[in-house]
C-alpha cells in the first residue's frame, strides 16, 4: 500500500522536494541575513567613500570627416604618399590621429607643460621612475612624457559605415578637454598639409634629377639598337625571315611522326613473330598474306582427304600413300611461304627505322636553322623594347614635371571638422550612482556566497531536516534543551513535567519505536550516541519512564566504564548492579531499583569490571538478557558511545533496535554517520535518530514547514509551571 501511495503521488512529492530545496536555500540566507547585510553595507559604504573621493573626469568629442578622394601631386603619388581613398586610407587616418608626432605637436601648441593638469612636478611616481627631479628633465624628455600622458587621455573611434572619426578627450578640466579635442583636429589637418607640401617639393626635385638619368638611358639604348642593326645588316625587324626552314620543319615533323608510327608497327609485328617461333602461321599479320591463306586452305583440304582415305583404306593403300605425300608437300610449301613473309616483315622494320633516322636528322637540322634566326630576333626585340620603355618613362616624367602645380595640389585637405568639441557639464566618470548600486548588488552576492560557504563548512546538525538529510536516517523526534528549576533532575523530567515540550518529544520517540517494531511486542532497545555529552542517558531514562506508563520496563546502565544513570537519578553507586548480576554474584531483586512515582525498574552498572567488553560478549550476559526479556515487556539499555568503545556495537546486535542520539548544533554529522555505519556493520537495526537539546525558538529547527506556534500551544508555559512545581 505504501509503495502504491508513493507511485500515485510521485509528481507532487518531486515538486515538494524541489520546493523544500528552495526553502532550504532561503533559510540559509535568512539565518545569516544580518551578516550578509552587514557585509553589503560595509563594502557599499567603503566604495561610496572611495567614489566620492575620486576626481570627476569630463569628456569632450570632436567629429572629423575624412575626405574620400585626395588631390594628387603626381601620377605616382601612391608610391610616395601612400594616400588612397579606400578603407585602408580611412584606417590610416585613424592611426595617424593617435601618433606620437601629433600629440607632441598639440603639447607644443597648447603649451601643456605650463598647465597644472600636465605639470610633471606633481607626478612623484614618474619622476622617481626617471631618477631625476623636474628641474633636471630635458626638454625632449618632458615633451615626450607630456605626449604620452596626453595620448592616454585621447580615444579615437572610427566608424565602419561612414568616413567619420570621433576624437574624445577626458580630463579633470572640462574646458581643457574641449580645447585639446579641437586642437587635435586642427593640428592633424595642418600636419597633413605641411607633409604634402614637403612631399611635393621633394618629388619635384627628385624628378629633375631622375630625368637626367632617364635621358642618358634612352640615348644609350638607342645607340645599342642602331649598332646591332649595322652589325647584322638588318634594316628593320620585318627583314628577318626564316625562308623555307619553318615550312620544311613542319613537313618533316609530320613525316617523322608517320615514320615513327610505321616503325613502331613494324617492330610490334616483328616482336610477335619472334614470340610465336614455330607457329608463325597462327599470327594475323601472316594469315593476311594471300599465298599463305591459299596454302593453309590446301593443307586443310589435304588433311581432310587423308582423314577420309584413312577411314576407307589401310595404311599401305596406294591412294592413302599418295594423299599423305600431297599433304606433306602442301605443309612444306606453307612453311616456305611463311618464312618468306617473316623475312618481308624484317625488311619492312629495317626500312621503317632507316626512314625514321633520316627524317629525325632533317628535323634537327631545320630546328638549328630556326633557333639561330630566333636568337637574332630575340636580341633585336629586346633592344627595341629597351628603347621603347626608356622613351615612354622619359616622356611620362617630362609630362608630369611640366604639369605639376604645388598650389593646385594643396587645394584639398585630408579632413574637415564636422562637429567641434564643446565643454561638458556632466562628468563621464565616476558614475557614482551606478558604481554604488553595483557595489551593493555585488556585495550582497558576495555575502550570500560566503553564507553558503559557511553553511557548507558547517558539519553540525541544526534542524530536523538536517538530521534526515545529512545523516540519512529517519528522525524519531527532536527533544528540546531542558531548563531545570532548583531541585529538579533532568533524568526525571518526564515524570515531573509530563506536559512539557520535552515530555512531548519523549512521547514522540516512544510512538516511533512502537510503530517501528509492531511484530516485536517485547523489545530490547539500545540508546547510544557518537561521543559523551550528547544526553543519551537523559533520553534513555525519560524514554524508559514513558514506556513504564503502560508496560513493565527495565532500564539498564550498560556503560560499565563511565556509568551515569546512578548519578543522574541520585542512586547509590556501590549498590549491586549489572556487573554482579551478569557474573551471577547477586540476584535480580537485590540489584534492581524502583523509581518512585512510576513502574520503572532500574539496573545500574554496579561495580566496574576490569574488561566490560568481555563481560558483554560472555554467554552469561546473553542468558541474563534473555531472562530479563521474559520478565519485562521493554528493556532499555544505556550503552557507551560508539566512537569510544565497541560495547554499543555488541549490544546493538543483541537488541531489537537502536536509538541513536545526536546533540543539536554540536555533533558533526560525519561522526554520527561513522557511528551508525559501525552499528549497521555489527548487525544492529537502527530505529532512527533523536535530535537532542534542540533550540525550538530557532526558526531553522522547523525545517521547510515554517515556524508554527508550537511553544504557545504546548509548551513554554507548561515548562514554566513544571519548573515551579
Amino acid at each position: 500500500m505504501q509503495q502504491l501511495g508513493n507511485a500515485l503521488n510521485n509528481q507532487p512529492v518531486a515538486e515538494e522536494e524541489e520546493a523544500l530545496d528552495l526553502i532550504g536555500y532561503w533559510r540559509v540566507i535568512q539565518r545569516r541575513k544580518w551578516g550578509i547585510l552587514g557585509l553589503a553595507a560595509f563594502l557599499t559604504l567603503l566604495v561610496t567613500v572611495v567614489v566620492f573621493m575620486m576626481t570627476p573626469i569630463y569628456s569632450s568629442t570632436v567629429t572629423i570627416l575624412v575626405e574620400q578622394t585626395k588631390a594628387k601631386m603626381l601620377s605616382i603619388d601612391e608610391v610616395y604618399s601612400g594616400v588612397s581613398s579606400d578603407q585602408s586610407h580611412y584606417q590610416t587616418q585613424v592611426e595617424m590621429l593617435q601618433s606620437n608626432a601629433l600629440m607632441e605637436a598639440v603639447v607644443d601648441k597648447l603649451n601643456l607643460a605650463a598647465n597644472p593638469v600636465f605639470n610633471p612636478s606633481t607626478e612623484h611616481s614618474f619622476l622617481a621612475g626617471m631618477g631625476v627631479g623636474a628641474s633636471k628633465m630635458s626638454d625632449q624628455d618632458l615633451r615626450k612624457h607630456l605626449a604620452d600622458k596626453l595620448s592616454k587621455m585621447v580615444q579615437v573611434e572610427g566608424s565602419k559605415k561612414s568616413q567619420l572619426i570621433k576624437v574624445s578627450v577626458s580630463s579633470p578640466d572640462r574646458q581643457l578637454a574641449a580645447t585639446i579635442a579641437n586642437t587635435i583636429a586642427d593640428v592633424y589637418i595642418d600636419l597633413d598639409l605641411e607633409a604634402r607640401y614637403k612631399m611635393t617639393q621633394k618629388a619635384t626635385g627628385w624628378m629633375n634629377v631622375r630625368l637626367i638619368s632617364l635621358k642618358a638611358n634612352l640615348d644609350k639604348s638607342e645607340h645599342a639598337l642602331q649598332q646591332y642593326r649595322e652589325e647584322h645588316n638588318i634594316i628593320s625587324s620585318t627583314t628577318l625571315e626564316l625562308g623555307g626552314a619553318a615550312s620544311q620543319l613542319g613537313a618533316n615533323l609530320g613525316n617523322l611522326a608517320q615514320a615513327r608510327l610505321a616503325r613502331a608497327q613494324a617492330q610490334a609485328n616483328l616482336d610477335q613473330v619472334k614470340k610465336a617461333r614455330g607457329r608463325e602461321e597462327s599470327l594475323p599479320m601472316i594469315q593476311r598474306n594471300t599465298l599463305v591463306m591459299g596454302l593453309m586452305g590446301a593443307v586443310t583440304e589435304r588433311e581432310r582427304m587423308v582423314a577420309t582415305l584413312s577411314n576407307r583404306y589401310g595404311n599401305d593403300h596406294p591412294k592413302l600413300i599418295q594423299a599423305q605425300a600431297d599433304l606433306n608437300k602442301a605443309k612444306e610449301d606453307l612453311r616456305l611461304q611463311v618464312a618468306d613473309v617473316v623475312s618481308g616483315l624484317e625488311r619492312e622494320y629495317e626500312l621503317a627505322r632507316t626512314n625514321e633516322n633520316i627524317l629525325s636528322g632533317a628535323v634537327n637540322e631545320a630546328r638549328q636553322t630556326i633557333q639561330g634566326s630566333n636568337r637574332k630576333e630575340f636580341e633585336l626585340l629586346g633592344l627595341e623594347r629597351d628603347v621603347k620603355t626608356n622613351r615612354e618613362l622619359y616622356d611620362m616624367f617630362m609630362g608630369q614635371l611640366k604639369g605639376t602645380s604645388a598650389v593646385s595640389d594643396l587645394q584639398n585637405v585630408v579632413a574637415r571638422i564636422v562637429d567641434p568639441a564643446l565643454a561638458s557639464d556632466v562628468p563621464v566618470k565616476p558614475k557614482k550612482q551606478m558604481v554604488v548600486s553595483l557595489a551593493f548588488v555585488l556585495s550582497l552576492m558576495l555575502g550570500v556566497a560566503v553564507a553558503f560557504l559557511l553553511e557548507h563548512l558547517d558539519s553540525s546538525v541544526r534542524s530536523t531536516e538536517d538530521a534526515e538529510r545529512k545523516i540519512g536516517l529517519p528522525l524519531l523526534a527532536a527533544v528540546p534543551k531542558i531548563e531545570l528549576a532548583a531541585g529538579q533532575v533532568a533524568g526525571l523530567h518526564y515524570r515531573d513535567a509530563p506536559k512539557s515540550l520535552f515530555s512531548e518529544g519523549i512521547k514522540t520517540i516512544r510512538t516511533g519505536i512502537l510503530l517501528s517494531g509492531i511484530d516485536h511486542p517485547k523489545k530490547t532497545l539500545v540508546v547510544t550516541s557518537s561521543v559523551p555529552g550528547e544526553g543519551k542517558s537523559t533520553v534513555a531514562i525519560n524514554l524508559a519512564l514513558a514506556h513504564a506508563q503502560t508496560k513493565r520496563v527495565l532500564l539498564i546502565d550498560a556503560d560499565m566504564r563511565r556509568p551515569s544513570i546512578a548519578k543522574v537519578l541520585g542512586l547509590d553507586n556501590t549498590h549491586p548492579g549489572l556487573s554482579m548480576l551478569a557474573l551471577g554474584i547477586d540476584k535480580l531483586d537485590s540489584c534492581v531499583y524502583k523509581i518512585e512515582g512510576s513502574n520503572l525498574d532500574v539496573l545500574t552498572a554496579g561495580s566496574i569490571p576490569p574488561n566490560p567488553l568481555e563481560l558483554i560478549l560472555s554467554e552469561k550476559f546473553k542468558e541474563l538478557l534473555g531472562g530479563l526479556t521474559e520478565k519485562y515487556d521493554t528493556i532499555i539499555i544505556d550503552s557507551p558511545p560508539v566512537q569510544l568503545v565497541s560495547d554499543a556495537v555488541v549490544l546493538g546486535s543483541m537488541a531489537t533496535g537502536v536509538v541513536f542520539v545526536v546533540k543539536a548544533d554540536a555533533t558533526p554529522f560525519q561522526m554520527a554517520r561513522r557511528g551508525i555505519r559501525s552499528l549497521q556493520r555489527g548487525g544492529a537495526s537502527i530505529y532512527g535518530i533523536v535530535l537532542n537539546q534542540s533550540n525550538f525558538k530557532n526558526e531553522e529547527y522547523y525545517g521547510s514547514y515554517g515556524k508554527y506556534n508550537y511553544h504557545a500551544y504546548y509548551g513554554e508555559d507548561a515548562d514554566k509551571e513544571a519548573a515551579k512545581a
